[in-house]
């Protein structure tokens, strides 16, 4: 055998190693991920739910494919999504929300679903029960609309001489909006606070919104958790900050983006926690097994650069319970 031919036989063949090796292990285990928001809104906490799955020994790209389907804010358009994933027969399906859930769960009753909710999942009948979820569907469930009327507290202790607060809502949510509807009043009878609500599906209802705030001037704002009002965090806060308005939220990054306070979980981690339990899954794990995950620790988040600007003085008792405070 020549030379020459025989670098050609031996490259070839170790060109064909690797082919040889990934048909042995057969296709790499596919998770759809599917989000009522935008990807750039979300980038932080997909990085989490990515370190969860490499937590459990999956990369993205190296030994698994992750399938992103985004609504961009239009809920309208989930149940198409969620259809899509279904067709492509992905491994497990990773949800935001109780929309993106309830879509999964519409589209499919065998593939694993994976969710991480504000609400109660028991609640909603999405599963049997915290312990043990049954059916497919398990995952983390951040306790956000529970934490309603602590939030109502915060922001009175903020603002003490707040007697009018508004409640702005995404009625596009309807299940979440109806929970936190409901918990703002029972909460504001009990110490004495008159309650408005109002409410926003786009990003120009938000504007409206505010509008109608600067018009009535009620005291302060608590803003309902919603992955609407998270991702258009910048408007929110721009407009706050506008209309002078104190504006209570629930996610941190509304803060990192100038608006003034938030108390609720820590949602980067509740998403490393359901990319951890996505890689359960994919090894094998029954999503009928694995008990939902509760968020036990709370973020409190001050911006007091915002609230000197709104002419706030900031409780001390506030900054030292806060975790986090932005100067």
């Amino acid at each position: 055998m020549k030379r020459r031919e025989f670098i050609t036989l031996v490259g070839g063949a170790a060109a064909a190693w690797p082919l040889a090796a990934s048909a042995q292990q057969g296709p790499l285990p596919v998770v759809g991920f599917l989000n009522p928001a935008s990807p750039d809104a979300f980038a932080d906490r997909l990085r989490a739910f990515r370190q969860g799955l490499k937590d459990t020994g999956y990369v993205e790209g190296e030994n698994m494919v992750i399938v992103y389907r985004w609504a961009e804010d239009q809920l309208d358009r989930l149940p198409a999504l969620a259809a899509d994933l279904v067709r492509r027969q992905v491994g497990v399906i990773a949800t935001v929300t109780s929309h993106s859930t309830f879509a999964a769960k519409a589209a499919t009753t065998s593939i694993p679903i994976i969710f991480s909710l504000a609400e109660d999942p028991v609640r909603l009948g999405l599963i049997a029960s915290i312990a043990r979820p049954g059916g497919n569907a398990t995952g983390i469930n951040i306790l956000s609309g529970e934490l309603v009327a602590k939030r109502l507290e915060l922001l009175r202790e903020l603002v003490p001489g707040a007697a009018r607060v508004a409640v702005l809502v995404n009625p596009a949510n309807a299940t979440s909006t109806e929970t936190t509807v409901r918990d703002v009043e029972l909460a504001a009878r009990t110490i004495g606070l008159q309650i408005q609500v109002l409410n926003a599906s786009t990003s120009r209802e938000i504007d409206a919104a505010f509008a109608a705030l600067a018009r009535e001037r009620p005291d302060a704002l608590l803003v309902a958790t919603d992955t609407l009002f998270t991702t258009r965090r910048v408007q929110m806060s721009l407009q706050a900050m506008r209309h002078a308005i104190p504006a209570t939220y629930s996610a941190r990054e509304v803060v990192e983006a100038g608006g003034l306070m938030s108390y609720g979980s820590n949602l980067t981690d509740a998403l490393r926690q359901a990319g951890a339990y996505t890689g359960r899954i994919l090894k094998g794990a029954k999503p009928a097994d694995l008990p939902v995950v509760q968020a036990s620790k709370f973020e409190l988040v001050i911006n007091h650069q915002t609230a000197r600007m709104l002419g706030l003085t900031v409780p001390d008792k506030l900054l030292v319970a806060a975790d986090e405070v932005i100067e």
